[in-house]
């Protein structure tokens, strides 16, 4: 059963982007006291009672607004073409606009869910206006309060009622999502891992817009290949269809098993290229970074060299992920790519025995104490693994507080000094002795 897509809409300043980082649970919205702050649909992951749910957060439609207003209305629309569910969320403290009815009169040309949160239902003024909004003339209503979470609860049983627990894909093959900027070879490098022409090629920046899967056997395993649109700063992004195809791979990062993040080997590493990795390293996936159209290089060796160099540099962030070079025009070297790919996976999903990991970081611990914090030293009790894509470890410790960012990295280090977790994210979680699993 595929994950169903939830859509907020709304005026300006109605509490979209407060409702959002209450759902989500950390905030990645901007939230300002200025109408239209939110230009950009924000794009996440939310769960409830175990029921996983995309969410996406829109700039607000004030259709009193000029030219500015049109770029975001047409957001909102992508975004409602996008959802299964939409949340109309208003603002009790005004009451009823003429931008509200506006909004009404668009959701009922659609054929959605749509649920009506009547927002900042907390004091009496909203309360009395709050039953205006049944006017709308939708079939459900909530009240909450998104900055002090009241009713959130509610909505959330509403937005997910009906959907089942856990998310279980029914096809059990790896999956590979194909990421980067536009034009930087991502279908000709789909054509050259399939070796045929299934997607198409074209030297015009942006020529994907969706994401489309296909099956592959490689050494007689299955594997699905996902290639995604071409992901643009954000800024850059004008078009509908460019916006629409920005969720799309978001969608693909977060089904995919192992991301390829190609770059262009003619125009060298730009800002964008990591950011385009930190959407897949938020979602904890393993990444093969493929260094494409190679076959224009010259001086193969020393480039690979200064490449290595660069990229150790860029991406220091996930300096444990793989690195490819090919070319998907000639396919030269592109037999180098699958077993990196098989590698990365296999370390995203390996178990470490409970006596080990303690050992590993006793040892660590020995080695290199934790400064101490106002007269405070940490202590470590107890370490073992408690998940996998990507692998989770647990280290219980006196006070949680008391571990500085250099630590972790340092654990972490030793971790993979240790065990060969190359090509995937790996994640240390620090809890105070006694505490319960969240």
């Amino acid at each position: 059963m595929a994950r169903k897509t939830v859509c907020l809409v709304g005026r300006p300043n109605t509490g979209k982007s407060t409702l959002f980082n209450r759902i989500v649970g950390k905030k990645i919205a901007i939230i300002e006291d200025a109408p239209g702050i939110t230009r950009d649909r924000i794009y996440s992951q939310a769960m409830y009672n175990d029921i996983p749910f995309y969410l996406i957060d829109t700039g607000g439609i004030d259709l009193s607004d000029g030219d500015f207003n049109e770029e975001i209305r047409m957001q909102v629309e992508i975004g409602i073409e996008e959802a299964d569910t939409i949340v109309f969320v208003v603002d009790a403290k005004d009451g009823i606009t003429t931008s509200d009815m506006l909004i009404r009169d668009m959701l009922k040309k659609q054929n959605k869910d749509v649920i009506v949160a009547i927002n900042k239902v907390d004091n009496k003024l909203a309360e009395d206006n709050m039953y205006d909004f049944y006017s709308l003339g939708f079939n459900e209503f909530v009240s909450i309060s998104a900055e002090h979470g009241t009713g959130v609860n509610e909505l959330l049983k509403l937005i997910t009622y009906g959907e089942e627990k856990g998310y279980e894909d029914e096809d059990n093959t790896i999956k590979i999502s194909v990421i980067g900027r536009p034009n930087v070879g991502k279908s000709s490098l789909v054509n050259a891992v399939l070796n045929e022409e299934r997607v198409i090629v074209s030297n015009v920046a942006g020529t994907t817009r969706d994401a489309i899967d296909t099956k592959f056997t490689y050494n007689k395993e299955e594997y699905t290949l996902i290639d995604t649109a071409g992901l643009r700063k954000k800024g850059r992004i004008f078009e509908s269809v460019e916006k629409y195809s920005l969720i799309r791979s978001m969608k693909a990062i977060d089904r995919s098993d192992v991301c390829l993040l190609v770059l262009d080997a003619t125009t060298g590493i730009v800002e964008h290229d990591k950011h385009i990795a930190g959407y897949a390293l938020e979602m904890g996936k393993p990444i093969v970074i493929v260094v494409n159209k190679w076959d224009t290089i010259d001086e193969k060796d020393e480039s690979m060299k200064e490449w290595k160099k660069d990229i150790k540099h860029n991406f220091q962030f996930m300096d444990y992920a793989k690195v490819v070079f090919l070319s998907a025009k000639t396919k030269k070297r592109i037999h180098t790519l699958m077993p990196e790919v098989i590698e990365s996976y296999n370390n995203s999903i390996k178990e470490v025995k409970t006596s080990i990991i303690n050992d590993i970081i006793r040892d660590a611990f020995i080695e290199t104490p934790p400064a101490s914090y106002k007269g405070k030293k940490l202590k470590v009790y107890f370490a073992h693994q408690s998940g996998t894509k990507p692998p989770r470890f647990d280290i219980e410790v006196n006070s949680k507080g008391l571990v500085h960012f250099s630590y972790y990295r340092y654990l972490e280090n030793k971790i993979r000094q240790n065990i060969d977790f190359s090509g995937t994210p790996i994640v240390i979680q620090f809890k105070n002795k006694g505490e319960k699993e969240l």
